[in-house]
């Protein structure tokens, strides 16, 4: 056992499991709430506005996973190859991130979430960081029974933060002043975590979003003509799913560049079928071009309507990491 392991009190050793390093675990996923709270027993971290990814070492094999399981060293390499030079075997929950100016930009680490092998200038022009905030294996034993705080504090006693390798600092207790400087600064929020909960495969009240503005996946079940000198196509329609079901919650028709109108457009066409993919929602307009529901869009608006409806919104990208069967409304 681990030097820092073996020193843990013998109440938290007893909750250490010896086992076999798996390949991957589900992450621990965050409940929103619109009700915010400041408490001493809880950690509140910068909700990152990157793409989440569970970090691997075991001998010399590192695997990049994102949360749905595909491996991204190959779209990653630096963050692998940094994964590579730390010590020990391990799994880490952490997030990717890329910068614009001093705030972690989802949009721009599009730029790197699609492309495998980027050559050296887009390694240049997008570097990317990774954020680790939670230790789930290290050294042959699974940790997540231990309380949240304590993983911390592993985490923190067994790695030391060497760019693009980095740890993300959380504070105590106040947490309604820690929202109120995240959304002057411009972030998407705040992660609040009950600092003596277990890690659960799964979604999680102990884990809680606190936001700065509403966000949402999206499930792309088709497009419009684009109008005047647009290129590639109108707008996007989007849904998400209820009882097995896509529901309709509107078009967004802002957010994107000419080239993302072209490439996109291109697979959107290969998508195509005939008849509306929606249980509510098939008005007679020639313009609307249906496609099979396979891509997520991150999209940002200010409310929903009563007729579920998305009031507002913008594009801010495509998702690799959520299949669209699992898009549901998200409420608090």
């Amino acid at each position: 056992m681990h030097e820092h392991l073996a020193a843990l009190p013998e109440s938290l050793r007893e909750k250490l499991k010896r086992k076999t390093q798996p390949d991957f675990i589900s992450p621990m996923k965050a409940t929103l709430v619109h009700e915010h709270f400041s408490d001493p027993g809880w950690i509140y971290e910068r909700k990152l506005d990157g793409e989440r990814s569970l970090l691997h070492k075991k001998g010399r094999k590192v695997t990049l996973y994102s949360r749905n399981e595909k491996k991204k060293n190959e779209t990653y390499p630096e963050i692998a190859e940094a994964v590579g030079r730390l010590e020990g075997n391990f799994i880490l929950d952490a997030e990717i991130v890329a910068f614009d100016r001093k705030r972690t930009s989802f949009k721009r680490l599009q730029r790197r979430m699609h492309v495998k092998h980027p050559d050296e200038t887009l390694l240049k022009e997008v570097p990317v960081y990774v954020y680790a905030f939670d230790l789930l294996f290290y050294g042959g034993y699974d940790l997540t029974a231990l309380p949240q705080e304590e993983r911390k504090k592993l985490l923190r006693s067994l790695f030391d933060a060497e760019d693009p390798f980095r740890l993300l600092p959380h504070r105590r207790e106040k947490g309604e002043a820690y929202l109120k400087e995240a959304c002057e600064k411009g972030w998407e929020g705040l992660i609040a975590k009950d600092a003596g909960a277990a890690y659960v495969h799964k979604r999680s009240k102990k884990w809680l979003k606190f936001k700065c503005g509403n966000r949402q996946e999206m499930v792309i079940a088709g497009y419009t003509d684009p109008e005047g000198g647009r290129l590639g196509f109108g707008a996007l329609l989007l849904g998400f799913y209820r009882d097995d079901k896509l529901i309709y919650a509107g078009r967004v028709g802002t957010g994107f560049d000419d080239d993302f109108l072209k490439s996109f457009h291109a697979e959107l066409k290969k998508l195509e079928r005939k008849t509306s993919p929606f249980a509510d929602y098939d008005p007679e307009d020639s313009s609307i071009h249906w496609v099979r529901p396979e891509y997520v869009g991150e999209i940002g608006f200010t409310e929903w309507t009563r007729e579920n409806r998305l009031r507002h919104p913008r594009f801010l990208g495509l998702r690799e990491d959520k299949e669209a069967s699992s898009v549901v409304k998200e409420g608090a």
